[in-house]
């Protein structure tokens, strides 16, 4: 192939380093007011009283929103005031919302605000949230209206329940000769963009609502707005320019709800809500938390006859995007093995913390860490080595998933391949252990991971496609490029499939709603997959009227004509021929007549043969296809203080095919950098008010410049014959594993097994004074 696979140079990518690149803050206009949100220094207690009289004399001030009952929010279930009214339940949930004619004259208002508060018992866990006779955070539970596959339990903090039943679990515990049981937990952390969280509202005289947002689901503003509020669907507007990092946490709708209510209140001039990275972190949606307890049971050689598996998911104060992620957690339960003895319980808690949206793996990583570090105690116990269970208990074809899907070669990848190919890499069979002296010991630990995209059955994209005179395209979609080039990899697609080149391809890289076709949600690892299967039916539509008008001019049948270099031409004769600028405007003789006419090309994509789980087994195919992937990492250990520094981080992909090879290394490292500090440093420390005590980059701390180690990245390639060019998903994968891998290696350097994350060296010191 002539485009894909190579390493194109990015379409935005001189925008951005030349700081042209316009995102959602760089916007203003002459009317734009300013919103400054107020939010709760408690993480649940009553609201006594708010008292806005002081706040309402500052100068500049336009409107003050604040202790009105607004219609309830939440993708499941609407359980979410867009600003608290009765009480709070998270720290930094909003209370009030001021606008004003400046950031700064809005930001006095709001501080002088007085609030006077009840404090309530805060609920600090999931596992606490579990108790029969912990206190509710949503006492009207069954009052909320709510989506009928969502199954929450009224008078408890369960928002909803997901069982995943498979197999005979008599019949797996009779077949195990050991068992190995264990639980692992890690509270909320946050996502940490670059971008902070940014949304500008107007509604104009005849009532179109224009919302401007740095959202990853531009469409699922437009239709919740709609929903929320019982406005016209047609009538809002919703546009996404460049978005300066997401990793799912703005697939949630918030800002752009309190920006439109803000709007409303001072007649529809246009008002910008900005998080200041404070906002950010307490706010808006953050990194789900998790308690989950693993029980494996397997014969002597160590293949795994049956699972019980509890998840407890720290959905926040809000079940929001907590339920779908509690659903993906449950669909792919058992990480990348087979287990035909399987009784698995997911559950979405409420609790005290910030209400949580998805992040980089949706619940995948999460889940990798329990189940990975599970794996090695049950490596531990049988005497095997890790990498060798791991080869022996592969999820392959022919094998079925938690939800009973039934694999074949093109729905999964290979696992088995990505494990001998990342022992090669990490010299495995060097040893796991190297000691450096009496206090450094390097230390090798491995996991592995699978995910599919757990998502609407229903899911649709759209692609349109027009040309310039000169015979160059433009490609309209609705992926939002967040960062990941996908845009750029969409135009390779069609420069391939047109046989043309690529920098005669243009990528409109702002979404708006009202023009640009409608692409689910920038999530999941599925852009490439849903908007190039709508690119290649455009391209195929584009193609045909190339045809149909060349056919006429060359007078020979459309099936004697081929394309290349942006040119139409006879078969066998390539000579004669017509270049695209001559025929996608309509081509006319030279006596003036003229035939055809512009020539636009569309095409769309829908899920196809998904469904629902059954609520009482999970039996059901949630997503299309999954991804596998093998890690190691390599650190070395400090015995006397418990430090570590990274040495390698290692991640093997069975990514289908390259589309990109750059953009793939760059999608995969980045995120294999994510993994690591969340698994070693990135999390929220509450006191006992359930209050955040490291909302700022001081104290909340990712990888910084020169604490990354060598990545190491490689790829194994099973095409998934209903994807563009056979690619799999690619952008969340080199994270799911870091965090399982990671702690897995510690538990050996240390000699202790590790449970919780973050795996700081104060945790490992910690674990092991209890042990001793």
């Amino acid at each position: 192939m002539d485009v894909i696979g190579k390493s194109i140079i990015r379409k935005e990518a001189q925008d951005k380093v030349t700081g042209r690149a316009r995102y959602t803050h760089d916007h203003h206009s002459n009317t734009m007011l300013s919103g400054k949100v107020v939010i709760s220094p408690y993480g649940h207690a009553k609201i006594i009283k708010i008292d806005t009289i002081e706040a309402r004399k500052m100068p500049g001030v336009r409107a003050i929103l604040a202790g009105e009952h607004f219609p309830l929010t939440g993708e499941d279930i609407r359980d979410r005031p867009p600003l608290a009214v009765d009480k709070v339940r998270y720290h930094g949930e909003a209370i009030a919302l001021v606008i004003a004619d400046t950031p700064g004259q809005a930001k006095k208002a709001a501080d002088r605000i007085k609030i006077q508060y009840e404090l309530l018992p805060v609920v600090h866990s999931p596992i606490q949230a579990f108790q029969k006779d912990a206190p509710l955070v949503h006492e009207g539970l069954g009052e909320y209206v709510k989506e009928k596959h969502t199954s929450p339990v009224p008078g408890t903090n369960i928002a909803t329940h997901i069982k995943i039943r498979k197999g005979n679990m008599e019949k797996g515990w009779t077949e195990s000769v050991t068992t190995v049981e264990a639980d692992f937990s890690f509270p909320p952390s946050d996502h940490v963009a670059m971008e902070t969280r940014c949304s500008i509202a107007e509604i104009l005289p005849d009532g179109t609502i224009k919302i401007m947002t740095s959202s990853q689901a531009p469409f699922m503003v437009k239709q919740l707005i709609a929903k929320y509020f019982n406005e016209d669907i047609g009538k809002i507007i919703v546009e996404t320019p460049l978005v300066g990092g997401a990793f799912g946490g703005k697939a949630s709708v918030q800002l752009e709800i309190l920006a439109y209510l803000g709007s409303k209140a001072v007649g529809g001039l246009p008002v910008k809500i900005l998080n200041t990275r404070e906002e950010d972190i307490l706010m808006s949606p953050c990194h789900i938390g998790l308690d989950a307890k693993i029980k494996f049971g397997a014969d002597h050689l160590g293949i795994i006859k049956v699972a019980e598996i509890r998840y407890l998911w720290d959905g926040g104060a809000y079940s929001d995007k907590a339920i779908d992620l509690t659903r993906a957690g449950a669909v792919d339960c058992t990480g990348p093995y087979n287990i035909e003895n399987l009784w698995c319980d997911s559950y979405c808690m409420y609790t005290n913390h910030p209400y949580a949206s998805p992040f980089r793996g949706f619940s995948h990583s999460e889940l990798s860490f329990a189940i990975e570090r599970t794996m090695d105690l049950l490596a531990q116990k049988l005497q095997i080595d890790p990498l060798e269970l791991r080869y022996r208990n592969a999820i392959k074809q022919g094998h079925t998933t938690p939800t009973r899907v039934l694999l074949n070669q093109s729905n999964v990848g290979n696992l088995q391949k990505c494990i001998v190919r990342l022992k090669e890499l990490i010299r495995w069979d060097e040893g796991q252990i190297k000691e450096i002296n009496n206090r450094l010991v390097r230390v090798k630990g491995i996991s592995c991971s699978w995910k599919t995209s757990t998502i609407d059955p229903n899911a649709p994209s759209g692609v349109i496609l027009t040309f310039n005179r000169d015979g160059s395209i433009n490609i309209m979609s609705g992926v939002v490029e967040i960062g990941t080039g996908t845009k750029t990899v969409l135009a390779q697609i069609l420069a391939e499939r047109l046989k043309m080149n690529v920098d005669n391809i243009h990528v409109r890289m702002e979404v708006d709603t009202q023009t640009t076709p409608e692409h689910w949600k920038t999530v999941a690892s599925r852009g490439i997959y849903m908007a190039g299967r709508a690119l290649l039916e455009a391209a195929e539509d584009v193609i045909n009227q190339l045809r149909e008008i060349a056919s006429i001019v060359l007078r020979a049948p459309k099936e004697d004509l081929e394309l290349a270099d942006s040119r139409v031409f006879l078969r066998d004769n390539p000579l004669m021929g017509l270049h695209y600028k001559d025929i996608c405007y309509g081509y006319q003789y030279p006596n003036g007549n003229s035939i055809g006419g512009q020539i636009i090309g569309k095409g769309n994509f829908i899920m196809r043969h998904l469904t629902h789980l059954d609520p009482e087994t999970g039996a059901g195919k949630p997503g299309p296809e999954w991804t596998v992937a093998a890690y190691g990492v390599e650190v070395e250990f400090d015995r006397r203080d418990y430090t570590y520094r990274l040495v390698k981080a290692a991640t093997v992909v069975d990514i289908g095919n390259v589309l990109n090879k750059k953009a793939a290394l760059g999608q995969v490292m980045g995120a294999m950098s994510m993994g690591l500090a969340f698994a070693g440093r990135e999390t929220f420390y509450f006191d006992e008010y359930g209050r955040v005590l490291n909302p700022q980059l001081r104290t909340y701390r990712p990888l910084h410049y020169g604490e990354n180690p060598e990545y190491l990245v490689d790829f194994v390639y099973t095409p998934d014959l209903e994807a563009p060019y056979g690619a799999r998903g690619v952008g969340e994968h080199g994270l799911l594993g870091m965090p399982g891998a990671l702690g897995n290696a510690l538990s050996v350097a240390a000699g202790v097994s590790l449970h919780h994350l973050p795996l700081i060296p104060e945790l490992i010191w910690k674990t092991k004074e209890a042990k001793s």
